[in-house]
């Protein structure tokens, strides 16, 4: 071998070694950042208290059964329907909004893919929270309002069906002796319909964990609706709002105090203590078991009720009245009135 050719050799072994000390030297480029995910969606278990109170409280008073037997079957009923406070009412029944809204795919996955962004999530959440009716706007919102509407008119339209089958017994019953003979211990009663008034709900376990499961997509509640377009309901908006903090990750537990600024509206709020005025005052001149079902048929249910699907943005099926104070002592029906 040649000189010229052990030097050629030195020199190429000498390069490939150097390239080797260099890649040696060389630092591994830094992993990719990993891409944001979105929070996993929460609705607060106090939230979901409140729906199952209300949905408990909707269901009870839908099954009073105006075939009337006795005085002691119009108080239990009288009970069963007074038992509610207004403003736990309505933020049940804006929480139960939120879960029926939750079911709608578009309009949930929709937020999830913003809520994987920061940035936007945070703008989001602050828009919401400027604007319930922003959530309006976005994919899918007609059809998250259509459940919305669904799930708190159609309850609203059955209360009031069942209070007007309980105000017509308020005519029927007369036929039967019973009916006729004054309530005992009325201020009592007046007093006990009071605090029950005042009184907040607890929710059923059972009714909550079918609530949570929905809530997060696993259950789904089977509620079907009409999709419906913008304007909608204030309380349809909050309900649709608080659904798309939870659909963003922002309606947790640790959120609550943010969230429970949705949980109101003025209308509604007053549509209800009305109904609560009403039956205060005509409890306090009813005398025969009677005139305590009229009360309870016109102020509980269909008072209620009327309250309710106006709340969703419906009427009642005979149109919806707006609910005033009555003015007047609930009179014993005419002989026509009873006829009917």
């Amino acid at each position: 071998m040649s000189s010229a050719h052990q030097l050629r050799t030195a020199l190429a072994g000498a390069a490939i070694v150097v390239t080797a000390l260099l890649a040696g030297c060389a630092q591994e480029p830094p992993p990719a950042p990993p891409k944001p995910t979105a929070p996993p969606m929460a609705l607060s278990s106090s939230l979901i208290e409140q729906a199952s109170a209300y949905r408990g409280y909707v269901r009870r008073a839908a099954a009073i059964n105006p075939a009337f037997k006795s005085g002691a079957d119009v108080a239990q009923s009288l009970k069963t329907g007074e038992a509610y406070e207004p403003k736990q009412f309505l933020r049940g029944a804006i929480a139960y909004g939120a879960v029926a809204a939750l079911q709608d795919q578009t309009f949930v996955s929709g937020l999830r893919t913003a809520a994987a962004d920061p940035q936007q999530r945070q703008a989001m959440t602050a828009q919401i929270m400027r604007n319930p009716n922003y959530v309006t706007t976005l994919p899918g919102a007609d059809r998250a309002a259509g459940l919305v509407v669904a799930a708190l008119g159609e309850e609203g339209r059955e209360l009031y069906g069942v209070g007007k089958a309980v105000k017509q017994a308020a005519y029927d019953v007369q036929h039967q002796k019973w009916s006729k003979a004054d309530v005992a211990n009325r201020p009592g009663r007046l007093a006990e319909a009071k605090s029950l008034s005042a009184s907040p709900l607890t929710g059923d376990l059972d009714e909550s964990n079918r609530l949570q499961q929905a809530a997060l997509g696993a259950a789904p509640l089977g509620i079907t609706g009409q999709p419906k377009a913008p304007p909608v309901s204030p309380v349809v908006a909050r309900a649709m709002s608080v659904a798309a903090l939870a659909a963003l990750g922002q309606a947790g537990d640790a959120n609550v105090e943010q969230v429970s600024g949705l949980m109101v509206d003025p209308a509604s709020a007053s549509c209800l203590n009305m109904s609560k005025l009403n039956l205060f005052q005509c409890l306090a001149v009813s005398k025969p078991h009677y005139e305590d079902v009229f009360c309870l048929g016109q102020h509980v249910l269909m008072d209620t009720g009327q309250c309710l699907a106006k709340s969703a943005g419906l009427a009642t099926a005979e149109g919806y009245k707006p609910v005033e104070v009555a003015e007047t002592t609930p009179a014993e029906p005419s002989k026509s009135a009873r006829a009917r």
